[in-house]
């Protein structure tokens, strides 16, 4: 089996749709490939971030009996009113009644609009503080500790919350370097998932919204809060990830 044989049959690989004989030929050949390996690596970090359940909307009870009541109240009125020849319109009312109650209990998501370049960055930055023996430059639990440490050291002074008690425990803090400035990095962990969350000053008047977007398999988390911009880089699920966050800002 050469490599475009492989890749295509990658997607009815990962998802357990291919017979014995054809799973055993894909497997060979990503032990003999590592180009291929990296791109099946990359096809099931996507099957997995498809599957988070932050990704999924669960409607509220009372949903259901709301549209149905809608469709039912406008489709009598207007039979009532214009008679049989005017169903397609009531139908067409009542569609649009049900876009409008969706719409007030399922706001749309907020656009990620973080340039790539930055995103990657940050992802670059996580997965370096784990390939070499530097997640941390000061090693505590203590906030007392971390955030003096940093004094001196950066332009800033960034907050550093215990959230123990939350789930969420402080490891320590580092220097980095993103988008052409040094940046503070505090280190959180959340049973044996690191979280990286990297601080910079926020321009003024900037909007406080929550944004969660996934790059190479790793979620990452914006907002801003105390005058900060802050990023969480973790393979820890999105709505965990979001958690942090509510921890943070609290």
């Amino acid at each position: 089996m050469n490599c475009q044989e492989a890749q295509g049959l990658f997607h009815g690989y990962v998802d357990g749709e291919l017979d014995l004989v054809r799973t055993l030929d894909i497997e060979r050949h990503l032990r003999e490939c590592s180009a291929c390996a990296h791109v099946h690596a990359q096809h099931h970090a996507l099957r997995s971030a498809l599957r988070d359940s932050a990704l999924y909307f669960t409607p509220p009870e009372p949903l259901e009996p709301r549209i149905l009541a809608t469709v039912r109240r406008v489709s009598n009125a207007n039979t009532r009113t214009w008679g049989w020849p005017w169903r397609w319109l009531s139908l067409g009312a009542a569609v649009a009644c049900v876009a409008i109650v969706l719409w007030s209990v399922m706001p749309p998501e907020r656009e990620f609009s973080a340039p790539d370049d930055v995103l990657q960055e940050l992802v670059a930055g996580h997965i370096r503080s784990l390939m070499v023996d530097h997640l941390t430059d000061v090693t505590s639990s203590d906030s007392h500790t971390v955030k003096p440490w940093f004094e001196g050291k950066l332009d800033f002074s960034p907050p550093v919350p215990d959230l123990t008690m939350q789930g969420f425990r402080l490891v320590g803090g580092r220097l980095e370097y993103l988008r052409k400035r040094p940046v503070a990095a505090l280190v959180y962990q959340r049973r044996q998932h690191v979280i990286n969350l990297f601080m910079w000053p926020a321009p003024p008047e900037v909007n406080d919204s929550e944004t969660v977007t996934a790059r190479q398999g790793y979620h990452l988390a914006h907002w801003y809060g105390s005058g900060m911009s802050h990023w969480a880089v973790s393979n820890l699920n999105q709505a965990e990830l979001r958690e942090f966050g509510r921890a943070m800002r609290q």
